[in-house]
């Protein structure tokens, strides 16, 4: 099980998910104290999802909730997961992303893709057919912004702009500003398919890939190999330490409790509705581990043996060895994080993920 020169990093990741009859300040303020709480237990990075629509996933700039968390924390790395693209114009999201990086001085980390919730794109007037398209011109765009001096001008499929006749060297309007980190802050792509595209662009272009927690463990690996065969084409390393994978870990003193907890709290809730809506559109594909296996067996059951890790320590041990054995190492296990609809099994479970997990986790892969 060697692959790893360090230690593996956790991080965590947030969409955030929580009770539509809980205030919003309130699930707000609980966001909060749960980055800090992840910077106690020696966290690396937190990410925070983007949604405008739905009463269930309730942040809609995850920028805002990292300037407030920014104050309340000293050293762990945040970043919006993902800068939804497709909906907003690249200028702004230079502009924005700028500042923030400014303000967090460098603890900034980036991941840009496109938002893919139906009424968002509604909303937003995108067509859900464009939106992998729309995102990697918007991330030409901001790139080339952060790099450039004026005059600025794009003329692309989707996103048209120039700023020329109002840049003025004398009194200095007319300037984007560049981020704190240069060239720019670490950027990573998401990926939740088979043969993943945006695998193939992180590949090819040295971004860092990020593996979603909602797919098997085999889809997994088919995305590492989708990355390192698009950098060996063009002419890069691919390195399993840049290589983010989520997945939904929940820690109990006995499996048998960890299994009764998810099978009722906002974890097993989360994938039950996220099924709901895959079952409006797309259908349960992306649970799948066997394209051919019925939607209907895609429940919480099958979930509980793939996606959803629960158990004692040694369990979920045993859990993520046996998904490392199949996917190979990876440099950062990034843990969902739900709503704490029983705060002490929620804080007791993100103890033993921190202080036991992980250090029996670097043990068993040779990296201590």
């Amino acid at each position: 099980m060697k692959g790893l020169q360090e230690p593996m990093k956790y991080g965590m990741f947030i969409m955030p998910f929580h009770p539509p009859d809980k205030p919003l300040a309130q699930g707000y303020d609980e966001d909060l104290e749960l980055v800090v709480r992840a910077e106690e237990l020696g966290f690396e990075e937190f990410w925070i999802g983007e949604h405008h629509t739905m009463k269930y996933e309730t942040i809609v700039m995850p920028e805002i909730f990292i300037g407030r968390a920014l104050g309340s924390t000293s050293r762990i790395r945040l970043g919006p997961a993902p800068v939804c693209l497709n909906q907003h114009h690249p200028a702004h999201v230079a502009g924005r992303l700028a500042f923030l990086d400014h303000l967090s001085r460098g603890r900034l980390n980036l991941c840009f893709g496109n938002g893919s919730v139906t009424a968002d794109q509604e909303l937003f007037g995108v067509d859900p057919k464009a939106g992998g398209a729309m995102a990697l011109e918007a991330i030409d765009v901001i790139l080339k912004l952060w790099s450039t001096d004026p005059p600025y001008e794009h003329h692309g499929r989707y996103w048209q702009f120039q700023l020329k006749e109002n840049v003025d060297e004398e009194t200095l309007i007319g300037f984007i500003h560049r981020p704190y980190q240069l060239p720019h802050p670490p950027i990573a792509l998401p990926a939740m398919s088979r043969h993943s595209p945006s695998m193939k662009i992180a590949g090819e272009r040295g971004y860092q890939p990020m593996s979603h927690c909602l797919i098997a463990g085999n889809v997994v690996a088919d995305q590492w190999e989708c990355y390192a065969a698009a950098a060996e084409a063009a002419g890069r390393v691919a390195d399993r330490s840049q290589w983010r994978v989520a997945r939904s870990i929940f820690l109990a003193d006995t499996t048998a409790e960890a299994v009764r907890r998810v099978r009722t709290n906002s974890l097993g809730r989360n994938y039950e509705y996220i099924g709901r809506l895959f079952d409006k559109g797309l259908g349960r594909k992306m649970y799948k581990r066997d394209l051919d296996m019925p939607d209907s067996e895609c429940n919480l059951d099958f979930l509980m043996t793939e996606q959803i890790i629960a158990g004692s320590v040694n369990e979920v041990l045993r859990r993520l060895l046996q998904l490392i054995e199949e996917t190979g190492p990876f440099g950062t296990l990034v843990l969902m994080g739900y709503d704490w609809d029983d705060r002490q099994s929620w804080l007791h479970s993100l103890d033993l993920f921190a202080h036991e997990l992980m250090p029996a986790l670097n043990r068993a892969l040779g990296v201590v």
